[in-house]
């Protein structure tokens, strides 16, 4: 298929280009989706065609005694239990006139550098790209005929309000903060995490005001099954210097962290400056101390491991028992403390080793906070409305997710060598979050409302130095989740067959009083967690929703991190060491996986969404549409039929045929780009 590098495009094509580096695509154009499959379905005979025709002799007519290997868990279509705040219909109107002014900003820059605003994208294209950028999935065979037959004038607008209300929505959203927040279920050995990344979830679904949300992080105390929002401050335990750092950049999209060490050498802030802002959150602490419940001459944890080497057989106490005893001991408090230089300090506005008193890096610490603790002073002048690069930085990275570019790119890199394309239109975006009470939903709806977002996607290379200023979205690569989400869409009918535990699930297996319990009840709690959340033993029990070891279901609900071994890792999910740490570099792995993996295998199985809703088409025409309907989002063209219909005709219309066409379909780059 002639194509741009990020729409339709021939398997060969992705093939040569990862390879070797060369790109064969030549220019936007028609539809050449299928002249490679009989090319390589000869060299290479599609996917595992030996096992494909053994398990689907004929699809039109379902065999009842094949057997079903996919998990009866991901068969059956369930409504999902999740409560979404919906959207307010009252306000369309008004987002209506947002994205209208949106649009006149965007432009205005545009004409005064000469160039043109693409035309509207295609019904096909919209559908495509709104189920990917709000979903994070392709659209089912029936959402993607329900909304191409719909003859509603407001018919994308009813389809954004209706993502933007459903847990799809809140499902790809975490996985976008999940790589920026760098979300992992253990991110040390006895610290359980998992309340935490539950409440981000939870924080997403009931849309919580932005600042709301982050000041409850930045000043929440107590465990993480008591309060979860502690979970932002213990991601940095142990390191409250880089802590500053991780905070600054997440939320205010500037970096800070050479001064740590040394006046920044490409910015305006020294180390003193650093250590001033440090100051604000140096009396954090994270452990139990003397006087807390159950606390008196030594650490009750310590105690409790103690007599367990005495009790059990050997000295071996059980993973479990430890595991549970240690995580108890964190717990986040505030204390009076005052940060000191380092012993090296070398320039000459203070000596090493000197007291600092706390002070923000621009503005001034809000007044209605003045008597309030440095750590809530801190959160305070974060998440302030007169705090710009608040709101700036939060319109920014959502414009890049839902752009390809942001106004600033780096997105967390805002100086004055790193110029803002479009000041005015980034401006108004963070009036708009303001003045809506920092409201997330309402901020992506003025956005996906614009024509500016409906428009066809450009073909942009960032690395080509020039900027770029959003004659349309620009053509990108799915994310590692929204390929597996994709994925499962096409496979299974329930992609939910469990969801990640909250606090209020983990809390009464979790939660021990040290100035109550004795060893006994630790023994009991201790194995009710091995039961249910002991990390080895849940990662065991959700391989009842698996397909050849691979657990079906949301990218969001999976333990994080994942080995790197996993379709999602090799697809460049990050290992949530850094912030935004995913990649999106095609790699050798990715071909192997999509060619001949298991995951790309789940969707050819008897039982799976695909296959069944191909069987229940009844002639070879609507078949093809079907096909093409669910892994594309379009009908073929009339070259396409041509060529599917001569692969059918080869295979004499077995379910080898369909499964070709499906996994040569899937190779291609229309199916891995967002267009």
């Amino acid at each position: 298929m002639d194509y741009d590098r990020g729409g339709r495009s021939t398997m060969p094509s992705f093939l040569i280009s990862v390879f070797f580096g060369v790109d064969t695509m030549c220019h936007r154009g028609g539809s050449k989706c299928l002249i490679w499959v009989v090319f390589f379905l000869v060299c290479v005979g599609g996917p595992n065609a030996d096992a494909q025709r053994a398990n689907q002799r004929n699809v039109k007519k379902p065999n009842t005694q094949t057997k079903i290997r996919l998990p009866e868990s991901v068969r059956t279509k369930k409504p999902v239990d999740m409560d979404v705040a919906p959207v307010r219909q009252s306000s369309r109107d008004e987002i209506r006139y947002a994205a209208n002014e949106l649009d006149t900003f965007i432009e205005r820059e545009l004409l005064a550098e000469g160039i043109a605003a693409e035309e509207l994208a295609s019904d096909e294209v919209f559908l495509r790209r709104i189920y990917l950028d709000v979903a994070g999935r392709i659209p089912t065979l029936q959402e993607a005929e329900q909304f191409l037959s719909s003859k509603s004038s407001d018919r994308r607008e009813e389809l954004i309000d209706q993502l933007l209300s459903s847990p799809d929505y809140v499902s790809h959203t975490y996985n976008w903060w999940a790589d920026t927040l760098r979300l992992v279920d253990r991110p040390q050995p006895n610290l359980v995490a998992d309340p935490y990344n539950g409440y981000i979830k939870e924080s997403i679904a009931e849309n919580k005001p932005y600042d709301k949300w982050v000041y409850e992080m930045l000043t929440a105390d107590g465990k993480v099954w008591d309060n979860p929002a502690v979970g932002f401050q213990l991601r940095d335990d142990g390191m409250p210097l880089p802590y500053i750092d991780n905070t600054v950049r997440v939320f205010l999209g500037t970096q800070i962290g050479c001064a740590q060490c040394h006046d920044h050498p490409f910015d305006e802030w020294s180390q003193y400056q650093f250590y001033q802002l440090a100051a604000f959150t140096a009396g954090t602490s994270t452990r139990m101390r003397k006087g807390d419940p159950g606390y008196e001459k030594t650490n009750p944890a310590n105690d409790l491991i103690n007599e367990g080497k005495k009790r059990y057989e050997k000295g071996r106490v059980p993973g479990e028992f430890q595991r549970i005893a240690r995580a108890n001991t964190y717990i986040v408090s505030e204390r009076p403390r005052r940060l000191r230089l380092p012993h090296d300090y070398a320039y000459r506005d203070a000596k090493p080793k000197d007291f600092v008193e706390p002070k923000v890096l621009w503005g001034e610490i809000p007044s209605s906070a003045a008597k309030s603790t440095p750590r809530e002073q801190f959160a305070a002048w974060v998440t302030s409305p007169e705090n710009p690069r608040f709101s700036q930085t939060v319109v920014n990275r959502l414009w890049k997710r839902l752009m390809g570019v942001g106004f600033v790119d780096p997105v967390d890199d805002f100086r004055d060598e790193n110029p803002c394309v479009n000041e005015a239109a980034m401006d108004y975006l963070c009036k708009e979050l303001v003045r809506r009470g920092f409201d997330l939903k309402e901020l992506t709806r003025i956005v996906l409302y614009s024509q500016t977002y409906q428009r066809k996607a450009v073909d942009y290379d960032i690395t080509d130095g020039d900027l770029y200023y959003f004659p349309g979205p620009t053509v990108r690569r799915m994310t590692a989740e929204q390929v597996w989400d994709s994925i499962l869409t096409l496979a299974v009918d329930n992609p939910w067959p469990f969801q990640r535990p909250t606090a209020k699930e983990m809390k009464p297996v979790m939660d021990l009083d040290f100035s109550k319990v004795d060893f006994e009840e630790v023994q009991r709690r201790s194995a009710k967690f091995k039961e249910t959340y002991f990390a080895s033993t849940y990662k065991r029990n959700l391989n009842q929703h698996a397909y050849q070891r691979n657990v079906l279901c949301r990218a969001s609900e999976l333990p994080a991190p994942l080995p790197a071994d996993h379709f999602l890792r090799q697809f460049g999910q990050g290992d949530r060491e850094v912030i935004n740490g995913s990649q999106d570099e095609a790699t050798v792995p990715q071909i192997l996986a999509m060619f001949n993996g298991p995951i790309t295998h789940v969707m050819l199985e008897p039982g799976s969404a695909l296959v069944d809703n191909v069987l229940e088409v009844n002639n070879v025409k609507n078949r093809i549409d079907a096909i093409f309907l669910s892994v594309l989002t379009r009908k073929p063209s009339t070259e396409d039929r041509i060529l599917a219909s001569r692969e059918l005709s080869s295979q004499n219309q077995t379910g080898v045929g369909y499964g070709n066409i499906i996994w040569a379909l899937l190779n291609t780059r229309e199916f891995l780009f967002v267009q």
